[in-house]
């Protein structure tokens, strides 16, 4: 029995269809309908069926063209997030301000191997001064010209130097005035040894610290550092409460400053006094009780820490006052105040508020008494009422501004007077002065 008549019409049949048999029979055979069929006798007006090799090349070529479509799409995404990443942050260089140097150009880049050469290789000759978190070098920067500096190489074995140069840095960014001790540049890196190497560029101070002016220790000082006379003692001070009041009062945030002595004061070829080494220093926010510190732990000098402090107090300006208080009894009275006379209770503060008013001209440092009464004797002796009358008014100028350093160094914090009146003070007692000396 064979197959006479085959209708497949409408079946949706996929595949290749034969040509033999009653496939070969046009009139014997339906396919209406069968789209996805290929092939078989022409009568049947079927599309040809393509080689299977061919599918297969056109699967493999359609694979490859995705993936390089899918790959140049992610790279062209990449270098557009590249390239706006980069014009951002161009933009935001642009729009912040250049910190030039005192000398007006910009900060300086400096290296490792620049330094050594500025300082003959950090030499015992070159080396100015030494604390806990460091050492200071003079060194001269010959790239764009002599320039004189001084260097503070940080001793990063020392517990704390690290964030002290972090707080230095931070401190020194944002604040201008023309009585802190003004930074160049800075350098972080490595040495020779492969150790890790951190170091700030000041302006270089020829006159050296207020300590050097105030206690020199040998002959060779004494003739390097001359005497400083009472008004340029007040100049100083004024100066010093400048700079102070400006980081209290007048900074984006409130900076206390936390190690203010006489070796943090530096003097310029002027005589003109900067106050350096912020590598404690702190912002403070204007709410009591809260507080962003920069540096770790409340240190100080003995002597010029507030009593408070001891106590587990808080950072807050008070604490300057303080300090500031007892550095203007110092450079009234030329006494330190960590000498011997203050044992048993007795401290400076203390021995100030003793003698006033009565006994002032006895505790303030005798080079001053002989410097300024020869010209009150020599007017003496010609029976005349001005050398009397100068005496008297260096004397209450000599009251007036130990009763500053006493109204700043009082030992309840919210007893102390603040900076800007400090400064208005002080400012208020060289107008009398100088009246005097005219």
């Amino acid at each position: 029995m064979s197959i006479k008549s085959l209708n497949l019409s409408f079946n949706d049949f996929v595949g290749e269809l034969p040509t033999q048999g009653i496939f070969g029979n046009a009139s014997a055979i339906s396919v209406v309908g069968n789209k996805r069929l290929c092939g078989g006798i022409p009568e049947l007006q079927l599309p040809k069926c393509q080689p299977l090799r061919e599918s297969k090349k056109n699967k493999k070529l359609f694979r490859f063209i995705m993936a390089v479509v899918l790959t140049s799409s992610f790279l062209v995404i990449l270098v557009i997030s590249i390239s706006i990443f980069r014009l951002r942050s161009f933009k935001r260089r642009r729009t912040q301000p250049k910190s030039p140097n005192f000398s007006g150009r910009l900060f300086l880049r400096v290296s490792y191997r620049q330094l050594v050469q500025a300082t003959n290789g950090f030499s015992a000759e070159n080396l100015i001064g030494a604390g806990g978190s460091g050492s200071v070098y003079k060194g001269v920067l010959t790239e764009g010209g002599n320039l004189s500096v001084a260097i503070k190489v940080f001793n990063l074995q020392h517990h704390g130097a690290f964030k002290s140069f972090i707080a230095e840095c931070d401190a020194m960014r944002n604040i201008r005035h023309r009585n802190l001790v003004k930074i160049i540049s800075s350098s972080s890196g490595m040495d020779f040894q492969g150790n890790d190497f951190k170091a700030l560029i000041y302006e270089f101070m020829p006159n050296g610290s207020l300590e050097t002016w105030l206690h020199r220790t040998d002959e060779h000082q004494q003739h390097i550092f001359p005497i400083p006379n009472l008004l340029q003692r007040i100049n100083v001070a004024i100066h010093v409460a400048c700079a102070v009041d400006y980081l209290h009062h007048h900074c984006h945030k409130q900076i206390v400053h936390c190690d203010l002595k006489p070796s943090n004061v530096l003097l310029d070829s002027d005589l003109t006094a900067h106050v350096g080494d912020l590598g404690l220093a702190k912002y403070v926010h204007s709410a009591p009780n809260l507080q962003e510190t920069s540096s770790a732990g409340i240190r100080g000098t003995i002597g010029y820490v507030a009593p408070e402090y001891g106590l587990g107090a808080e950072v807050s300006s008070n604490g300057d006052v303080y300090s500031f208080g007892i550095l203007l009894l110092e450079m009234m009275t030329g006494k330190k105040p960590t000498h011997p006379l203050f044992t048993g209770g007795l401290d400076l503060h203390t021995y100030v508020e003793m003698a006033i008013p009565d006994r002032v001209m006895d505790i303030v440092d005798p080079v001053l008494l002989c410097e300024d009464h020869r010209r009150t004797t020599a007017a003496n002796s010609r029976s005349s009422p001005l050398g009397e009358t100068k005496c008297n008014l260096l004397e209450q100028c000599l009251i007036s501004l130990l009763k500053v350093g006493l109204a700043c160094s009082m030992h309840l914090p919210e007893d102390r007077i603040n900076m800007t009146q400090v400064v208005c003070r002080l400012k208020s007692i060289k107008d009398t002065f100088t009246m005097a000396e005219l």
